[in-house]
């Protein structure tokens, strides 16, 4: 059985203690609808193994489940006539708006006038070249690639 922890919502919901609309499942992942169906068809998919967010990824942990990303995505597309898009999002971090504190992936449809807006602002006009350059310098020489 995959590490869970015994107050987190997730986990309760994937041992089956809280109810959930199941849309898939196997012994990586589980994918449900969110409760808040920000447009009908949301969607959130889950690890089975208690990972706090990305952040806690190994290489291993993204191959083994965000591979589902597709397949899922491309279900819900299929599910309804309207939707003509999809926002695949995850917040990690409370800061960046994670609320719950168990890596998930929300799915969710869009289709034309749903009234939806994800919110963007573009800081092109702050940055030249040299602040370009000094961002990218600082990541790549952060980076811990295997």
């Amino acid at each position: 059985m995959s590490h869970l922890e015994a107050d987190c919502l997730f986990c309760k919901i994937i041992r089956g203690e809280i109810p959930s609309y199941t849309v898939f499942e196997n012994d990586d992942v589980k994918a449900f609808l969110d409760i808040s169906q920000v447009n009908p068809g949301h969607v959130l998919l889950v690890p089975k193994n208690h990972l706090v967010n990305f952040f806690s990824y190994s290489p291993e942990d993204a191959q083994r489940y965000l591979q589902y990303i597709p397949t899922l995505a491309k279900a819900i597309l299929k599910s309804n006539a309207r939707f003509t898009g999809m926002n695949v999002m995850t917040n990690n971090g409370q800061v960046a708006g994670q609320v719950v504190m168990h890596s998930h992936i929300h799915l969710i449809p869009r289709f034309p006038d749903d009234g939806l807006t994800i919110p963007t602002r573009n800081n092109a006009a702050k940055y030249d070249q040299a602040a370009y350059e000094q961002i990218a310098n600082d990541i790549k020489q952060s980076l811990e690639v295997s």
